[in-house]
């Protein structure tokens, strides 16, 4: 990873600008996909997480209620959970976030379409799955600070740039010879990032990145695949001896 600035710090704190509508959206579209599932290849040996200085925070239970299966968008704030990262971890989560996705041109980064919003969001709602990642990612939060502290003296959101890498670059990437003390980190910022990841292109900003097409009306008449596309499919039905 290169050297990413961010203008987060405990002295200008990330400020929530998503509607509960629109962050409620992003998270239903993160809960369809395969690709974001529990954690569950987060745990290790007593050993391994006493050695990394795991913090194993102890987490009130969320107890608020779901909005069931058919939620109401429009529906006063009352009805939705309260949203729990604090201003602390809130501005954490998007230094963080703007690290795995920096604005690249006219590409925004992640705290620019809002992730960190759906991020609490997510690690907020009352469910199962959530609550799974909500006890691993809050407690990697307080990894970074424990670790940056360790290091540096310094929360992780003071230190620089290229201090916040030093320490992110130890969990980023699965290393063959990956430390004892990194395994817990590195499981629990891998999820992390597919969160991230996965906000960013739910975002109508990470779509057009992409190059996503879809949810757009056709004017006219449906005009068909194209003759390549058509090719390319008589190709594999071919192969799967399927042709007529």
């Amino acid at each position: 990873m290169g050297i990413i600035k961010t203008h987060y710090s405990s002295e200008n704190p990330y400020q929530s600008g998503l509607t509960r509508r629109d962050a409620l959206k992003w998270m239903g579209a993160l809960s369809l996909g395969a690709a974001v599932p529990a954690i569950s290849g987060c745990k290790t040996s007593t050993s391994s997480v006493s050695k990394g200085n795991w913090p194993q925070l102890k987490l009130s239970p969320i107890t608020a209620s779901g909005y069931g299966k058919d939620p109401i968008l429009l529906a006063p704030k009352a009805l939705y959970w309260p949203k729990t990262l604090t201003s602390e971890q809130l501005t954490l989560v998007a230094v963080i976030s703007d690290v795995i996705v920096p604005r690249e041109g006219a590409i925004p980064s992640a705290t620019q379409v809002k992730v960190p919003d759906v991020i609490d969001e997510w690690v907020s709602a009352p469910y199962e799955r959530q609550q799974a990642d909500r006890i691993e990612i809050l407690n990697l939060l307080a990894w970074f600070d424990d670790e940056s502290a360790r290091r540096f003296n310094r929360l992780f959101v003071d230190i620089s740039a290229a201090q916040q890498l030093k320490i992110i670059d130890d969990i980023a990437f699965k290393k063959a010879k990956l430390g004892d003390e990194f395994i817990h980190a590195a499981n629990a910022f891998a999820r992390l990032r597919q969160l991230v990841l996965a906000a960013f292109f739910c975002s109508p900003e990470g779509t057009k990145d992409i190059g996503y097409l879809g949810n757009r009306p056709i004017a006219g008449d449906y005009p068909g695949p194209t003759e390549e596309a058509m090719d390319h499919l008589d190709q594999v039905l071919d192969e799967l001896g399927l042709s007529l």
